[in-house]
């Protein structure tokens, strides 16, 4: 396997001292195989980070939050993710498409725990897996590079409360994202959500940001 490290890293590990550390992890921790532990904690995840690259190499990072089971293992080498109804701007998809590399981040907060991924991605519309999440619109397939278990030590712990109320569930209406109820909006979205805009009632952004403010948005 591929040294993770390129010239820059060894130089900083040098000068703090960490470069029989970094080696040992490199060598012995790291790994291109997803492991039945590994497995079974993504697949256990209703959230995670994504890390994309534009063109002009300028990253951007994602949270990607859903149902338990948002990340599906396809198999040792693979993984899969849904994409759901969003802004529309698709920058992550676009640097997928456009570039491929990827980094994902699972993390558990109420008993710290991590693991890191680094793969490349595919975007797919159509994908036998597709119907494994309601309301999805697309499917990621990440074809994982590296995976390693990352030290927890300075994981915050934070304790779940709810899942979100606009994470689709089969055979139950999703409500409407609040922000497309926004008066500046109504031209830009889609027919459909704008009925329905209309039926709930148009907001102006001083509403929407007191709303969000109390955390009903």
């Amino acid at each position: 396997m591929a040294s993770v490290y390129h010239a820059e890293h060894r130089q900083l590990q040098e000068a703090f001292g960490t470069t029989k550390l970094a080696t040992m992890l490199d060598e012995n921790w790291l790994h291109e195989t997803i492991q039945p532990d590994e497995q079974a904690f993504i697949e256990s995840r209703d959230m995670f980070f994504l890390s994309t690259v534009d063109p002009d190499g300028n990253p951007t990072v994602s949270y990607k939050g859903g149902p338990v089971g948002l990340v599906k293992v396809v198999d040792e080498r693979t993984l899969a993710f849904p994409g759901f109804d969003g802004n529309g701007m698709f920058l992550s998809m676009g640097n997928i498409v456009g570039q491929g590399k990827v980094g994902l981040l699972f993390i558990d907060f109420e008993t710290p725990h991590r693991v890191r991924v680094q793969g490349t991605a595919s975007f797919h519309r159509e994908d036998p897996l597709l119907g494994n999440w309601a309301e999805a619109k697309y499917v990621v397939r990440v074809a994982v590079g590296k995976i390693w278990v990352n030290c927890p030590r300075y994981i915050h712990r934070y304790k779940r409360l709810e899942q979100s109320r606009y994470v689709p569930v089969a055979c139950q209406k999703t409500p409407l994202a609040t922000w497309k109820r926004l008066d500046f909006v109504q031209d830009v979205i889609a027919d459909e959500d704008r009925a329905a805009a209309e039926s709930e009632g148009i907001i102006d952004l001083a509403a929407y940001q007191e709303k969000a403010a109390r955390g009903e948005a």
